[in-house]
């Protein structure tokens, strides 16, 4: 059975026209991105009834649970992306090794994140862009989320290669049900047991665990077409070459999304409390449209890496084609609509009518909209070359928003204009960004038609 279903979604992926594959690939990853989103917004909604300083909190443990899931992203995407070129050159077995080994790692490796950080807890929360006023709720909503690191972990790795084989629906509905989960938990902690912040912590640390269990699942029954077993866990060099070089362009990427949210916190926070409380909403809220195009990014890496590993060169320059018109369309409009709408929003989580609250996160919301379509053109360039293993290409577009583009700017921005400053930095970071993306996306249409060519 597990074979048949490998070779059906084998067929679908050389064969199924573009304009269906890719949104059938992306829709269930983006619904899981989605929902996984509105948790992360519910969850500040209901933090938010506690006042400024729990708001304020919520962003500082963002940066945690991305600090988290640093090793899912090494591990996986490297992963993710291999997986999907062996099997397309038909290399089952090396793909369950691949799988195996990395799973077993990214666990172990969660477990060892889990005891460092309850041992430096109140430390690392203050590292993190902590206040004052905030450190006691962000140290008991980090309490918490810690124990779920290891699960965090495998779950990033679980998802990312079941999309790999094709089962991006699995791979939704165990992200979808773990974020729709907390939604009910969230209010049942937080206001019937009274648990404040804590209660918040408990109810997305059980969600995450339910997650992994769920996406664990098929491969307890073997359901997958590729296997996880711990007789196949076995470090080979060129596995770890090929997954650690594709893995770091997400490793970087998301340290990098790591250290600037840090540092936008620390620095908002200098300011005032209010103003790291904007930020988080703000960063909040636009994590709904950063999940929808890196969703349809995710969707797309599988099929441009299958095909690439299969040299079925019409079909890489065609899904190039499509993701990159579909993600600008789709950027600019949500854009807009963010635009628009970007006041009312705004209000629903500031339940103190805090006007500096208001202010800036209204800015921040609307400024980084306007520069969506630079976002997506970033996104898809950068899942082109890691789908098909060009990891220095893949190294320098990931790095750019928020690494070696968005430092200096942070440094530059706020002393000139404040806090303003530092709620432009992220946009203006997409925007010069396109001076990286455009050239790579040139180039990645030249690589397709020399390796046609050469075939």
């Amino acid at each position: 059975m597990a074979r048949a279903m490998s070779e059906e979604k084998k067929q679908r992926m050389l064969h199924e026209d573009i304009r269906t594959l890719i949104p059938a690939m992306a829709v269930p990853t983006i619904v899981a991105q989605l929902i996984t989103t509105i948790y992360n917004l519910v969850d500040t909604y209901f933090v938010s009834t506690l006042g400024t300083n729990a708001t304020a909190a919520v962003g500082v443990n963002a940066s945690l649970e991305r600090a988290i899931t640093l090793i899912g992203s090494l591990i996986g995407a490297g992963a993710c992306s291999y997986i999907s070129r062996l099997l397309g050159a038909k290399r089952e077995e090396d793909a369950h090794r691949v799988l195996s080994t990395s799973f077993f790692t990214g666990i172990g490796l969660g477990v060892v994140l889990l005891v460092l950080g309850k041992m430096l807890i109140e430390p690392m929360v203050y590292f993190l862009g902590a206040t004052p006023e905030c450190a006691e709720y962000s140290m008991q909503y980090a309490n918490y989320v810690l124990y779920a690191a290891p699960f965090m972990v495998g779950s990033f790795i679980l998802n990312m290669c079941l999309r790999s084989e094709g089962s991006a629906t699995f791979s939704m509905i165990g992200i979808g049900f773990g974020g729709i989960l907390n939604c009910f938990l969230d209010p049942l902690f937080i206001y019937k047991f009274q648990l404040g912040v804590a209660g918040a912590s408990m109810a997305t640390a059980i969600s995450k665990f339910i997650s992994f269990c769920i996406l664990l699942w098929p491969y307890i029954r073997k359901k997958s077409s590729v296997q996880i077993a711990i007789q196949k866990f076995r470090y080979v060099a060129e596995d770890v070459k090929s997954v650690l070089s594709i893995g770091s362009t997400s490793f970087f990427r998301s340290a990098g999304a790591v250290v600037c949210s840090t540092l936008i916190n620390r620095i908002g926070g200098s300011y005032s409390t209010s103003a790291l409380a904007a930020l988080s909403i703000s960063n909040r809220v636009m994590e709904f449209p950063f999940a929808i195009i890196l969703g349809f990014g995710q969707g797309y890496q599988p099929v441009v890496g299958f095909n690439w590993g299969a040299k079925s060169w019409d079909r890489v320059k065609k899904s190039l084609d499509f993701a990159l018109k579909v993600s600008v369309i789709g950027g600019l409009v949500i854009g807009l609509l963010l635009i628009i709408f970007a006041n009312p929003v705004v209000h629903i989580f500031n339940k103190q009518a805090d006007s500096e609250v208001l202010s800036i996160g209204v800015y921040c919301i609307r400024f980084q909209s306007a520069l969506l379509f630079a976002h997506a053109i970033n996104s898809i360039i950068n899942m082109f070359y890691a789908g098909i293993g060009k990891a220095k290409w893949a190294l320098l577009m990931s790095t750019a928003r928020q690494g070696y583009l968005f430092i200096p700017l942070v440094f530059i921005l706020p002393p000139l204009f404040g806090t303003y400053g530092v709620a432009s930095v992220q946009a203006t970071a997409d925007l010069v960004s396109l001076a990286i993306s455009i050239p790579l996306m040139l180039k990645a249409y030249k690589m397709i038609r020399e390796a046609a060519e050469s075939d």
